[in-house]
């Protein structure tokens, strides 16, 4: 038995959590969220604070989410200063995620120095993913360079994974739908397919990010608009999606809560981008027996869910559940393996 601390970085926030370890069994002690790093805060002095009160130990282990770890880290693995020196690398990856969360794992690594630390990689689970689903069909140089299909959210596909457990369907689609959106086919078991490409920018619609864009969109705003890389990173990064779409916010209840043309547009490319992406990977399994829908969106918002699945009666009969991802406890599964 042992005391594992997730560490699951985003963007713009922080969410953590001390769990209770015993086997493959974890008991939540703590969980609760704090700003992102900045303006002179550290939240792992809030962390450290709200153990403290809370008369909780310290943690035996640390586990950090991270987005990306590049082209040479493709499995979750205890922090040493080589891992430290791959990540670095990575920033160019994911440059909304890994800095941050970098940051964040030099900061745990100072505040709890007897903790082996441990990367839990989003791309690991979409590892199996094969040539043909993995390769972005550009120039044998570039290919070679580390540019290709990784995959995300592949912690929160694990969790589904994992509580389907021995009884998975053959041919399984998981809809993770929240600010961030990706789709993934599963065959028995393992990633084959999904829509995030090189970054998690890629896909369908999210709720800053537009999913997958002409590419001669890009060369036109940079020939006609004079868009350089910190412009064009921005726009697709902070400004596209649905808050893009709207005019103003990223937040699919403010979305259902008004009946302005452009909350409605919204919604609708939102539905439209997700059907089409479900039936594409659909294709990628040769058919599917079970449509799940998780994150955010797809566990909260049911009236996206059934547009969603509305226009997919064509396909035939399959199953469609609802299913809390559980990200954090397959950090702290992963980390507890690992450090011991």
């Amino acid at each position: 038995m042992g005391h594992v601390l997730a560490l699951n970085m985003g963007s713009s926030s922080l969410k953590y959590g001390l769990y209770r370890v015993e086997g493959d069994t974890c008991k939540p002690l703590l969980s609760d969220q704090t700003e992102a790093p900045g303006a002179g805060a550290d939240p792992i002095d809030a962390i450290v604070d709200a153990l403290t009160s809370r008369g909780l130990p310290a943690p035996d282990a640390v586990g950090h989410r991270l987005v990306h770890g590049g082209p040479r880290i493709r499995a979750h693995a205890r922090i040493d200063d080589a891992l430290m020196a791959h990540l670095e690398d990575a920033r160019a990856f994911a440059p909304l995620h890994v800095p941050a969360a970098v940051d964040m794992v030099k900061r745990a690594r100072a505040a709890f120095p007897d903790a082996p630390q441990v990367a839990c990689f989003d791309t690991a689970f979409h590892a199996t993913m094969p040539a043909v689903a993995r390769t972005l069909p550009l120039p044998a140089d570039l290919r070679e360079g580390g540019i290709e299909r990784y995959g995300f959210h592949g912690l929160s596909y694990e969790s589904i994974v994992r509580q389907l457990g021995a009884a998975i369907p053959s041919r399984v689609v998981v809809a993770h739908l929240g600010n961030g959106a990706s789709l993934c086919a599963v065959r028995d078991g393992k990633s084959v397919d999904t829509t995030m490409g090189l970054t998690p920018t890629g896909g369908i619609v999210m709720g800053t990010r537009p999913g997958d864009l002409d590419p001669g969109v890009l060369l036109y705003l940079m020939r006609e608009r004079g868009y350089d890389a910190r412009r064009l990173e921005l726009l697709v990064d902070r400004e596209s999606g649905l808050k893009g779409l709207s005019g103003g916010t990223s937040d699919m209840r403010q979305l259902h809560a008004s009946n302005d043309p452009a909350a409605v547009l919204a919604r609708d490319v939102f539905v439209h981008v997700a059907r089409k992406h479900v039936a594409a990977m659909v294709a990628s399994l040769g058919g599917i027996d079970l449509l799940v829908f998780t994150g955010g969106i797809g566990e909260n918002d049911a009236v996206t869910r059934e547009a969603i699945v509305e226009g997919l009666g064509w396909m035939g009969a399959f199953e469609v559940r609802v299913m809390q991802t559980e990200e954090d406890e397959q950090i702290v599964r992963h980390t507890w393996h690992l450090a011991s």
